[in-house]
């Protein structure tokens, strides 16, 4: 397309040259050898265009204003739209002009710019809320109070959404705050409960929170419906009266009680409580939605039902095909948590792309055929994510992270630290990867990296009770830096006393500087606590080495039905009886 001033040279070239084929015309026509008669000017020959230049040329600087903003330079814009708006009458110009003038916080600019906007016809409310925010912007609080007065009372229907725009964008809070209380009093606010709604929760964001409380209290007094009681509700709850915050729901409830929103609320409310069977009686009746089902399913796991996990899933199943195919992830989920694997394959399946849980069913996919032996087909499902998500750094970090997992399952530890390497190029000094990363290193063998990745993350994170434990086991079990590795050990005690793995850790060293007493007092606590196979294979090791080989072969034997294929315990066996 060409540009406004390329058509202003096109049309001057083609006068131009229509007036010399005319004269042309004209002088062929005569006859040979006579001076041609002067020629009556033709139309052409009188046409002037005008070719304003690009500074007071309307369309010109409104162009170049759009393509400032199209590449985020609201400074430019503005300039362009200040050009435009002194050159055109046209009020929409100058009203652009005020909020680019205003966003760049050019108080000159603004000025011209609202003057400009009041001589083209600009409203009282339009002009109010201008020079509000300006004021604002300056620091001036007497002359922002004056202007949204003057908004408040220039009978606009929007004059109090306009009033909360002005404050909610200033630039300091706590003076939005002062005139928030000052202006927006229960006596001023119209009778409209959204607008009680709106100051309250405007209250809240700037930080006036007894202000917000009061005015949502009387919201409740004055209108009685259903959304003043659950505004009143939240803000019972954040200030920590979670039984105000009950009573309310109830009364909210009672005026709507099918309203969704307010049900999982209650619900939620119930539930943060421990009161898991009052949460899942208020959401099985009513109408149904995503939330209402997942919470549901939340609820049941959290108590372990068994029973409404099989009901939920049961009347899932038996929903129209469009809710099934909402709700196909949960239905996985359902299906998983009865251990119907095949059946949460197929639900993960139906997952659709544009669903916000695609990664999450395909990762659980995978999950569910490595545990059902088909581990290639795990990884590459796996790789495949891997592919998919390389441009959102979150997914791809928990793809490469399940698989290294998987690895680690596969006792396959190298595997599983090439792995965590990819992930850990996405997401440098992650914790959590350094972490897995460290415990596969010492599974592999390879102590050195371990303790390089464990004593980095302590950098990071210097009170990580649990790296301090991993650092100080895998030093005490390579049989190196007993003394740091004691250290270690001892702060993860202190923070978690009763922790079995602590517990663990501290007998393995005990065991390696000799004190078989303390070593097995230590182990058989961790042992007792959680019967751990690891751990069972190190109480059977001091137990041999105490001389209590009956009790040793008797540990080993409850660790080999705990886990058959132990690798550690088939190490130790071999090792304490060749």
């Amino acid at each position: 397309m060409l540009s406004v001033k390329g058509k202003f040279k096109q049309l001057r070239h083609f006068a131009g040259t229509a007036a010399a084929a005319l004269a042309l015309a004209a002088c062929a026509g005569l006859p040979h050898g006579k001076a041609a008669a002067p020629a009556s000017r033709q139309p052409l020959d009188r046409l002037t265009v005008v070719t304003p230049d690009a500074e007071h040329d309307v369309l010109a600087q409104l162009l170049a204003g759009e393509m400032a903003l199209t590449r985020n330079d609201l400074k430019d814009a503005s300039t362009r739209y200040d050009r435009a708006m002194a050159i055109s009458d046209d009020p929409k110009v100058a009203q652009r002009a005020v909020e680019l003038a205003l966003a760049v916080h050019d108080e000159p600019a603004a000025r011209r710019a609202i003057a400009r906007w009041q001589a083209l016809g600009a409203g009282t409310a339009d002009l109010a809320q201008a020079r509000a925010e300006l004021a604002l912007a300056t620091g001036d609080t007497a002359g922002a109070r004056e202007q949204l007065e003057r908004l408040i009372g220039s009978g606009d229907p929007h004059a109090w959404r306009r009033f909360g725009r002005v404050l909610i964008g200033a630039r300091d809070p706590a003076q939005a705050g002062q005139l928030l209380e000052a202006l927006a009093t229960p006596e001023r606010l119209p009778a409209e409960p959204q607008a009680w709604l709106a100051m309250s929760e405007l209250g809240d964001k700037l930080g006036r929170t007894r202000y917000a409380a009061m005015v949502a209290a009387a919201a409740v007094a004055r209108f009685h419906d259903a959304e003043t009681y659950a505004w009143a509700a939240q803000m019972k709850f954040k200030a920590g009266d979670r039984q105000g915050a009950a009573a309310l729901l109830r009364q909210a409830l009672a005026r709507s009680p099918n309203d969704v929103r307010l049900r999982l609320s209650y619900a939620s409310l119930l539930s943060q409580g421990g009161d898991y069977a009052a949460a899942s009686r208020l959401l099985d009746k009513g109408p149904q939605s995503a939330e209402t089902y997942a919470l549901r399913a939340a609820l049941a796991a959290q108590a372990h039902d068994r029973k409404a996990i099989a009901q939920l899933y049961a009347q899932l199943q038996r929903a129209p095909a469009d809710v099934r195919e909402s709700n196909a992830f949960l239905l996985g989920q359902l299906a998983e948590m009865q251990d119907r694997k095949d059946e949460a394959l197929a639900w993960y399946d139906q997952v659709g792309d544009d669903d916000p849980h695609a990664f999450d069913a395909d990762l659980r996919s995978a999950v569910i055929l490595h545990a059902q032996g088909k581990v290639a087909d795990a990884h590459a499902l796996l790789e495949q994510l891997e592919t998919a998500y390389l441009d959102q750094p979150e997914e791809l970090r928990r793809a490469w992270q399940a698989d290294a997992e998987l690895y680690m399952r596969e006792e396959h530890y190298l595997e599983a630290a090439r792995a965590y390497d990819h992930a850990l190029q996405v997401l440098p000094d992650d914790p959590g990867l350094l972490y897995g990363r460290g415990l596969a290193f010492a599974e592999a063998g390879k102590i050195d990296q371990a303790v390089a990745d464990f004593r980095h993350l302590l950098k990071l994170r210097p009170n990580d009770v649990d790296a301090s434990n991993a650092l100080g086991y895998t030093l005490a079990d390579a049989g190196r830096d007993l003394p740091e590795a004691k250290k270690l050990i001892e702060v993860a005690r202190a923070a978690k006393p009763h922790d079995p793995a602590i517990a663990d850790s501290w007998g393995w060293l005990q065991y390696r500087l000799g004190h078989l007493d303390e070593a097995a007092r230590a182990l058989r606590q961790a042992w007792n606590a959680a019967k751990d196979a690891d751990v069972g294979v190190h109480l059977g090791e001091v137990l041999w080495k105490l001389g209590k080989r009956d009790d040793a072969r008797h540990v080993f034997e409850q660790v080999r039905k705990l886990d058959p294929h132990n690798a550690n315990l088939r190490e130790t066996v071999q090792r304490l009886e060749p």
